[in-house]
């Protein structure tokens, strides 16, 4: 049987590699494979979108409130409509990091 805290390590998992896997070389700014797969003109936010959408699955598992749900789903499409941009998406992603904010708003939601 799947646990909740089983579930919410997967969720933070994901959202480390998209988000925050790689640290950039000579400062403290980390980045995930989002920012650098996204560099792919529109195949590359629609695949990492993709990718998001699995902790909107992981969330919807858990239970997770409906409201919450949309906020998750906000979150991957603001990220993947300024993603789209050339050049300053692909800065907007390496800051923006929504994996690791939608991972913050389904723990948060599923310990209340």
């Amino acid at each position: 049987m799947d646990t909740e805290p089983a579930a919410l390590g997967r969720i933070r998992t994901v959202a480390h590699i998209l988000d925050e896997s790689v640290r950039v070389p000579g400062t403290t700014l980390r980045v995930g494979l989002d920012p650098i797969i996204g560099l792919l003109p529109v195949a590359g936010d629609v695949a990492t979108a993709v990718c998001s959408l699995y902790i909107v699955a992981e969330a919807i598992r858990l239970g997770v409130p409906k409201r919450t749900l949309l906020r998750l789903l906000a979150n991957i499409a603001v990220e993947m409509l300024f993603g789209s941009v050339p050049v300053v998406g692909d800065l907007f992603d390496a800051y923006w990091k929504t994996n690791v904010k939608n991972a913050e708003l389904v723990a948060a939601a599923v310990s209340e």
